[in-house]
C-alpha cells in the first residue's frame, strides 16, 4: 500500500473514531505530515485499546485494534496480542451467552412453554448473528490487512492460528453440511500455521505448543474425534518435554503453562466421564489466560 493510501486510511479512521487526533488532519497536509499523523493515530488507537481493556470495554478494544490492523502495516507482538484479546473477549462472552440460551431453550421446551421457547430462540438467533458477523469480520481483516503485510514466521503462525480459531467458532454455529465446510476452512488455516511453526520453532516453543493445543481442541469439539485430539495433544506434549530445558525463563514459563493444559485435557479426554466438549480449555495467547469455556 502506498503512503497516500495509508494516509487516506488514517484520515478516514480519524474522522470516524472519536480521538483527539481527528481534527488535526487536513486534506492539504504534506506527505511527511500525513505519515507522522498516521503514526500518531496508530499510537493513540493502541493506547485507546489498552485503556478499553483496563476498563473491560472489550467491544471498544476490539474496534480500536481493528482500525490499527486496517492501516495495512505489520503489527508488533504487543499489537497482535491486543487484537487477539479484544476479539476473543468479545466472542467468548457471546459464546457463553449462547450456552446459557441453548440450555434455557431446552429447559423451556421440556416444560412445554412454547411462548418462552420462541422468545429464547429469537434471542439466540440474534446472538448467533452477532457472533457470525464478528468472526467473519476478523477473518476478512486477517486476509486483507494482516497476512499480506506479515514477513516473519511468528506473525504468520499467529494469524493463521487466529483464522483457524475463528473459523472454529463459526463452525459451532452451523448445522448439517455447513459445519464441514467451515471446519475445512479452520483445518486449512491450522495446517498452514503448523507447517510454518514446524519449520521455524522447536517443539517446546510456546507458539508451536499453543497451536497444537488449539488444533487438538478443534478435533475434540468440532470433528468429534477424541482419538485424534488425544494423538495431537500427546505428540505435542511428548516432543516438547524433551527440549523444555533449552528454553529461557520466560519461554519456559509460557510453555509449561500450555503443557499443563495439554495434560489436563488429555486426562479429561481419556476418561470415560461424560465431559462436555466445551470444558476443554484452549490457549488464548499471553494477553489472555486460558479458561472455561474456551475464550
Amino acid at each position: 500500500m502506498s503512503w497516500q493510501q495509508v494516509a487516506s486510511c488514517a484520515l478516514d479512521s480519524a474522522y470516524k473514531y472519536p480521538l483527539p487526533l481527528g481534527p488535526r488532519l487536513h486534506r492539504s497536509s504534506s506527505r511527511e505530515e500525513l505519515k507522522s499523523l498516521t503514526m500518531d493515530l496508530r499510537q493513540e488507537l493502541v493506547y485507546n485499546a489498552k485503556l478499553a481493556e483496563q476498563a473491560e470495554r472489550f467491544d471498544e478494544m476490539m474496534d480500536a485494534m481493528n482500525r490499527v490492523a486496517m492501516l495495512d502495516t505489520q503489527l508488533t507482538a504487543e499489537e497482535r496480542n491486543l487484537l487477539l484479546v479484544g476479539y476473543k473477549k468479545v466472542t467468548s462472552a457471546k459464546r457463553a451467552s449462547l450456552h446459557v440460551l441453548a440450555s434455557t431453550e431446552l429447559k423451556e421446551a421440556t416444560k412445554g412453554n412454547q411462548g418462552r421457547v420462541r422468545i429464547t430462540t429469537e434471542f439466540r438467533h440474534k446472538v448467533e448473528a452477532e457472533l457470525d458477523r464478528i468472526c467473519n469480520n476478523v477473518i476478512e481483516t486477517i486476509d486483507k490487512h494482516l497476512l499480506p503485510f506479515s514477513s516473519d514466521a511468528k506473525s504468520k503462525v499467529f494469524y493463521y492460528q487466529m483464522k483457524g480459531d475463528f473459523y472454529r467458532y463459526l463452525a459451532e454455529l452451523k448445522m448439517g453440511p455447513e459445519i464441514f465446510e467451515v471446519a475445512d476452512q479452520s483445518l486449512k488455516a491450522y495446517e498452514t500455521a503448523s507447517k510454518i511453526a514446524e519449520e521455524n520453532f522447536s517443539p517446546a516453543d510456546h507458539i508451536r505448543l499453543g497451536l497444537a493445543l488449539n488444533i487438538s481442541v478443534f478435533y475434540y469439539e468440532i470433528m468429534d474425534s477424541p482419538d485424534r485430539a488425544c494423538q495431537v495433544a500427546k505428540q505435542a506434549f511428548d516432543e516438547a518435554v524433551v527440549e523444555l530445558e533449552s528454553l529461557n525463563e520466560d519461554d519456559y514459563n509460557d510453555s509449561t503453562m500450555i503443557l499443563q493444559i495439554l495434560r489436563n485435557n488429555l486426562a479429561l479426554w481419556n476418561s470415560n466421564m461424560d465431559i462436555d466438549a466445551d470444558d476443554a480449555p484452549e490457549w488464548t495467547g499471553k494477553g489472555g489466560a486460558p479458561g472455561n469455556p474456551p475464550a
